[in-house]
């Protein structure tokens, strides 16, 4: 027997863990347990769907047994049980992908912290805030080897040969003397009933019963078991006999989470398809969220039997961050995995899903701000991932993104934007780019929009150059009824003020006399500029800077472009030149018409371009060069 060490990680968490991250010691006893739920699930759907496993003997439960004198713990379950190879994977290190970036996450604030470790699904690791050693003697299904872990938590682990009689996992807690309290009946049996009376399978308690004589002495002491959860599938029952205490406990549960949901949404269908849904909504986004390898959050049953918890497509990729259930009667309960991919049963439960989800989005949105608040600040970003891949859904989810705002703090959406426009207005403004929401709220393209009150969008995430385009229009719902009875809409166009084409509003197209006069100063800079460009123009839409950058209507954005190049996906992209866009009223412009030194002439220029490319938060190709430019114009004056 070696002892083995673990994943360095590892070793780093358990070191939070053991001094107090959870903020409820108490819970150590629900992660196991739903550990063991688990198990039973895995196994029980093999029994059902794998001809190699309809022979196991199977009746799934849990068994919670203590010793006060020793001070232990044990919890075990005949569900799927593990090798070697399992035990070394699931015990000795920690979800295998992205655990650096987690514990960087990591903080000296507790709560903070406690939410982080149940967000990752390491809640087996809290066991060493009550045990000084864990063992874990464990039988895979099917094999004839059982296999012991142990650890202390500090020193690495050591796996050994053991005996078990059957297959399924024992888990074994030596207690500390702080963990000593959990070796009594009463605290097991209210820790089982406050968080995980509704696991499916029967937990049953084995402690020494006694009987008192007259005198209240101790006459007799004999072992008693007994089931101590009420173990009916929570999503089965009827919403009027549950509350909300029943549902924040479930969803912990089933979701490794300290703390409790934002809201949910429990529904049950009946008629055509039969099925069974509870989703909840996270308060915090999930860890893993903008991970390729995310663990997806709703398990599907099919009649109560486990089929799976790790596909990805029983709700659109954008929805990612909800956790719960689905439970079909209408499924078969062999169902494979690649049946599920097409079958049609699946896919209107989840087309139906979807859409009760988006209408609880909504009601939400209209009737509790603060609540949906705190959902837009952790989940709007993937609700405009479904603006793009969802066309099915995407009036209702336009209803429910938010934007920042050059007028408004805070977040609005389309529909209020709309209701604040002046009335002769015909688009939705938008301005899209790097550098985060200030330097855009502060872009020189938005000089003349506010100094004609008109509000302009700020899209301020790299995804929006990708959504916002697709999305197009938008329209709106009036509530007024058109003269053949039916409820009026209006719809405008969504026009991204970083385009050539997009300053129609902003005044006279036809000035003349500023144009001409300002034509040998544009010819000067197109000169200087040549293939840095693709147009040099005379701007309207600046009042105060001497030069902003934009895309023709036809090109993709300078900052799209940059995506793709960051992404390995510009191989055939042609280079994206922007269209200079100089105001000629300001002094450094009008200050070219009298040069004629043209290297000066092209200083001046390239200035113009480079400090309009930085204020769009873009990097410059050569930033030495911007500088020389810079410092022989002030050192001549300019």
């Amino acid at each position: 027997m070696a002892q083995r060490q673990f994943q360095t990680e590892v070793s780093q968490l358990l070191n939070l863990i053991i001094h107090s991250l959870y903020s409820n010691r108490e819970i150590f006893l629900r992660e196991i347990v739903s550990n063991a739920s688990d198990a039973l699930d895995k196994l029980k759907y093999l029994t059902v769907s794998d001809e190699a496993y309809k022979g196991i003997a199977f009746e799934p439960r849990v068994d919670i047994s203590f010793d006060k004198n020793a001070k232990t713990l044990t919890i075990a379950d005949n569900g799927i049980g593990m090798n070697e190879d399992d035990l070394v994977e699931s015990l000795g290190t920690i979800a295998r992908s992205g655990t650096k970036a987690f514990l960087e996450k990591l903080s000296a604030d507790a709560k903070k912290d406690s939410n982080l470790i149940g967000q990752f699904g390491v809640g087996f690791y809290s066991a060493f805030m009550v045990a000084g050693k864990i063992e874990v003697i464990s039988r895979k299904a099917l094999d004839e080897r059982a296999w012991k872990w142990s650890s202390d938590g500090k020193d690495g682990y050591e796996i050994e040969s053991a005996q078990r009689d059957s297959q399924g996992s024992t888990v074994i807690l030596n207690l500390t003397d702080e963990g000593a309290e959990y070796a009594d009946r009463w605290r097991i049996e209210n820790i089982i009933k406050q968080y995980s009376n509704h696991v499916a399978y029967p937990i049953f308690l084995t402690f020494d019963d006694k009987e008192y004589d007259d005198k209240g002495e101790v006459k007799a002491t004999k072992q008693k078991t007994e089931r101590i959860n009420e173990g009916t599938a929570l999503w089965r029952k009827a919403k009027s006999d549950l509350k909300d205490a029943d549902y924040h406990e479930f969803y912990k549960q089933i979701a490794h989470d300290s703390d409790e949901p934002l809201f949910y949404l429990h529904t049950k269908a009946e008629g055509a398809l039969e099925y069974s849904t509870l989703f909840f909504v996270p308060k915090k986004a999930p860890f893993d969220m903008y991970h390729a390898d995310y663990k997806p959050g709703v398990k599907l049953y099919v009649k109560r039997v486990f089929i799976t918890d790790d596909d990805k497509d029983l709700l659109p990729v954008y929805l990612r961050f909800l956790r719960g259930v689905i439970d079909s009667e209408d499924l078969p309960l062999n169902v494979s995995r690649e049946i599920l991919q097409q079958n049609k049963v699946l896919a209107n439960i989840k087309n139906a899903s979807v859409k009760k989800v988006l209408a609880e989005f909504k009601k939400i949105a209209e009737t509790d701000s603060e609540k949906w608040l705190a959902f837009i600040t952790q989940f709007n970003r993937p609700l405009k991932e479904g603006l793009y891949s969802d066309w099915a859904n995407r009036e209702e989810l336009a209803e429910l993104v938010r934007f920042k705002s050059s007028a408004v703090e805070g977040w609005t959406s389309l529909s209020a934007y709309t209701s604040r426009m002046k009335g002769d207005q015909k688009f939705i403004y938008y301005i899209s780019g790097g550098g985060g929401e200030n330097t855009l709220k502060s872009s020189p393209l938005l000089e003349a929009y506010k100094a004609k009150n008109i509000e302009v969008l700020v899209m301020d995430e790299e995804i929006d150059d990708i959504v916002i385009p697709s999305l197009s229009r938008y329209k709106k719902v009036t509530g007024l009824l058109d003269k053949d009875g039916k409820e009026s809409s209006q719809e405008w166009e969504l026009k991204s003020v970083n385009r050539a084409g997009a300053d129609e509003e902003l005044g006279n197209t036809e000035n003349k006399d500023a144009e001409k006069s300002a034509e040998p100063i544009i010819e000067k800079i197109k000169k200087a500029l040549g293939e840095r460009v693709k147009d040099v123009k005379l701007s309207r839409r600046l009042l105060d800077s001497p030069s902003c950058i934009v895309a023709d209507e036809n090109d993709p954005s300078i900052q799209m472009a940059q995506m793709m190049r960051a992404m390995g996906q510009a191989e055939n992209l042609p280079e994206v030149k922007p269209i200079l866009e100089v105001n000629g009223e300001h002094p450094l412009v009008k200050s070219l018409a009298a040069i004629e030194d043209e290297a000066k002439i092209a200083d001046t220029s390239a200035v113009l371009l480079d400090q309009a490319l930085l204020v769009e938060g873009l990097k410059l190709k050569d930033p030495a060069d911007f500088v020389q430019r810079l410092n022989r114009l002030l050192s001549a004056g300019a």
